[in-house]
């Protein structure tokens, strides 16, 4: 059977230099580490048993909660197999918790520092929120498309400052969206969003890969899995790692690497709350 790298997606948050990083693998094995982007350091959450579908999930402005949607098959349980949750950063146990039963649509977006938006609200159990947390009933997302990942990770893109530049189809379930997003120095950072059935070993259905366009010049990183500006860096993850590098008139410059995830086991952990 073959090896992979444990995929790697982050969720930054907009107003603080926190991030939460997703940690999927093995493909049932899911762990969540705050990343202190002031000081490049990880501390581990949770694991969990099951599925995050990170293109389903938002941290909140402030970065202190994050909305998730997961999925562990558990269909007589409480969690009704799939649920959304909202937890504090880097947990998964679950403040506001909405059961929802099938993996269509869920999860959602933060509208603000404690407001939030559910994807497909009318599909999941009322269930415990605390009254510190408001629900976003008005909020209507754009860009979105279908009523799975897509219909949170578009609306999500476009609202962190990414341009939607072009869908391609290449054949019947399979299609590529083009986002871009400026670098300076008169480069932009291409996100070529996958969407397909029968995708390559080692991919989900949906999978993204990305170019370095220049003023001269195209660089493909197709191997770069999730890749986003945080301030004047580039930061991307690749082969469970996680690097960073400054961006300059020639390209990149002074890359490092942050963190390698490869070698994480799992643990039972609980959170202090």
């Amino acid at each position: 059977m073959a090896h992979f790298p444990p995929r790697i997606h982050v969720l930054l948050a907009s107003q603080a230099p926190v991030g939460l990083v997703i940690r999927r693998g093995p493909s049932k094995r899911v762990a969540t580490l705050l990343w202190d982007r002031d000081r490049d350091t990880f501390h581990l959450g949770q694991w969990l048993k099951g599925r995050i579908y990170e293109r389903r999930s938002d941290i909140s402005p402030d970065g202190k909660h994050v909305l998730y949607f997961a999925m562990n098959g558990k269909w007589q349980s409480e969690s009704r197999g799939a649920w959304t949750a909202i937890a504090r950063v880097p947990y998964l146990k679950a403040i506001a918790f909405f059961p929802k039963g099938d993996c269509w649509h869920g999860g959602g977006l933060w509208t603000g520092k404690t407001k939030y938006w559910l994807n497909g609200c009318y599909f999941h159990a009322e269930s415990h929120c605390p009254s510190s947390l408001q629900r976003d009933t008005q909020y209507q997302p754009e860009g979105g498309c279908g009523g799975e990942c897509l219909s949170v990770y578009y609306p999500r893109l476009l609202r962190d400052g990414w341009v939607w530049v072009d869908r391609i189809k290449v054949r019947q379930w399979q299609d590529k969206d083009i986002f871009e997003k400026p670098m300076g120095h008169g480069w932009r950072l291409r996100k070529i969003a996958h969407a397909e059935v029968g995708a390559p070993v080692g991919k989900g259905c949906y999978w993204d890969e990305h170019e370095l366009v220049g003023p001269d010049a195209t660089i493909a990183c197709p191997s770069w899995e999730w890749a986003e500006l945080d301030h004047k860096r580039l930061v991307w993850a690749t082969a469970g790692k996680l690097y960073a590098a400054q961006v300059g008139k020639d390209g990149l410059t002074h890359e490092t690497v942050l963190f390698d995830f490869n070698d994480m086991v799992f643990e039972a952990l609980e959170a202090p709350y």
